[in-house]
């Protein structure tokens, strides 16, 4: 796993020669940088960068999964692709109830636990999304329909109609649903872990 370190005054500069030097392009790879001032009236700028190309990224990621999951006693293969920010990996098991858990717990766990190494060991934070075989799709369909359904409700009646509480992943899925649909609009509200969307009359 290569991890760029670059130090110089200009972040602008610094992302360019990381370009050239690795012939890839900005949406290539992850970066955080930190910023520091010294000298008199704080003038000096000193800029740190810490990047990571995206495929190797993934690679690692999907090391580390074999690694991790081997530990359970599960034989499993990978399909993965990039997606602007967000690494998908979709994982096949020898045991897929185990690893998805029940409402899919173990597989929202496993995620967490990616994201969380990622963070930790490279400092930057893409948006990492597992599946396993088409678990996470089919819920997403299901959660589509859920949320169509509702807000047809919502249009008739004229009631707005609060959903179970929801992780973070779940309730973009309702907004997204619900962008175009005329009539209603959509918000999240209460406090983590009991957030929630409320479907509500335009």
């Amino acid at each position: 796993m290569v991890v760029i370190n670059r130090d110089g005054k200009d972040l602008e500069l610094i992302l360019d020669s990381i370009c050239d030097e690795f012939n890839v392009s900005r949406n290539d790879f992850y970066y955080n940088y930190n910023e520091s001032k010294n000298g008199l009236f704080n003038k000096n700028v000193s800029i740190s960068v810490n990047a990571i190309l995206k495929k190797d990224l993934l690679l690692d990621v999907k090391e580390y999964l074999e690694e991790l999951l081997s530990k359970m006693n599960l034989e499993v293969n990978f399909e993965s692709k990039l997606r602007e920010d967000t690494l998908y990996i979709k994982i096949y098991s020898s045991n897929n109830p185990v690893l998805i858990g029940r409402g899919g717990n173990t597989l929202k766990a496993l995620e967490n636990i990616v994201r969380q190494r990622v963070s930790t060991l490279y400092g930057v934070k893409p948006y990492i999304s597992l599946d396993v075989e088409n678990y996470k799709e089919k819920q997403e369909k299901r959660l589509e329909r859920l949320a169509k359904n509702l807000a047809k409700e919502v249009v008739k009646t004229n009631v707005e109609v609060h959903l179970d509480d929801m992780n973070a992943y779940d309730r973009r899925i309702i907004h997204n649903a619900l962008t175009n649909f005329k009539g209603i609009k959509t918000e999240s509200t209460g406090e983590e872990p009991n957030r929630h969307v409320v479907i509500k009359p335009e």
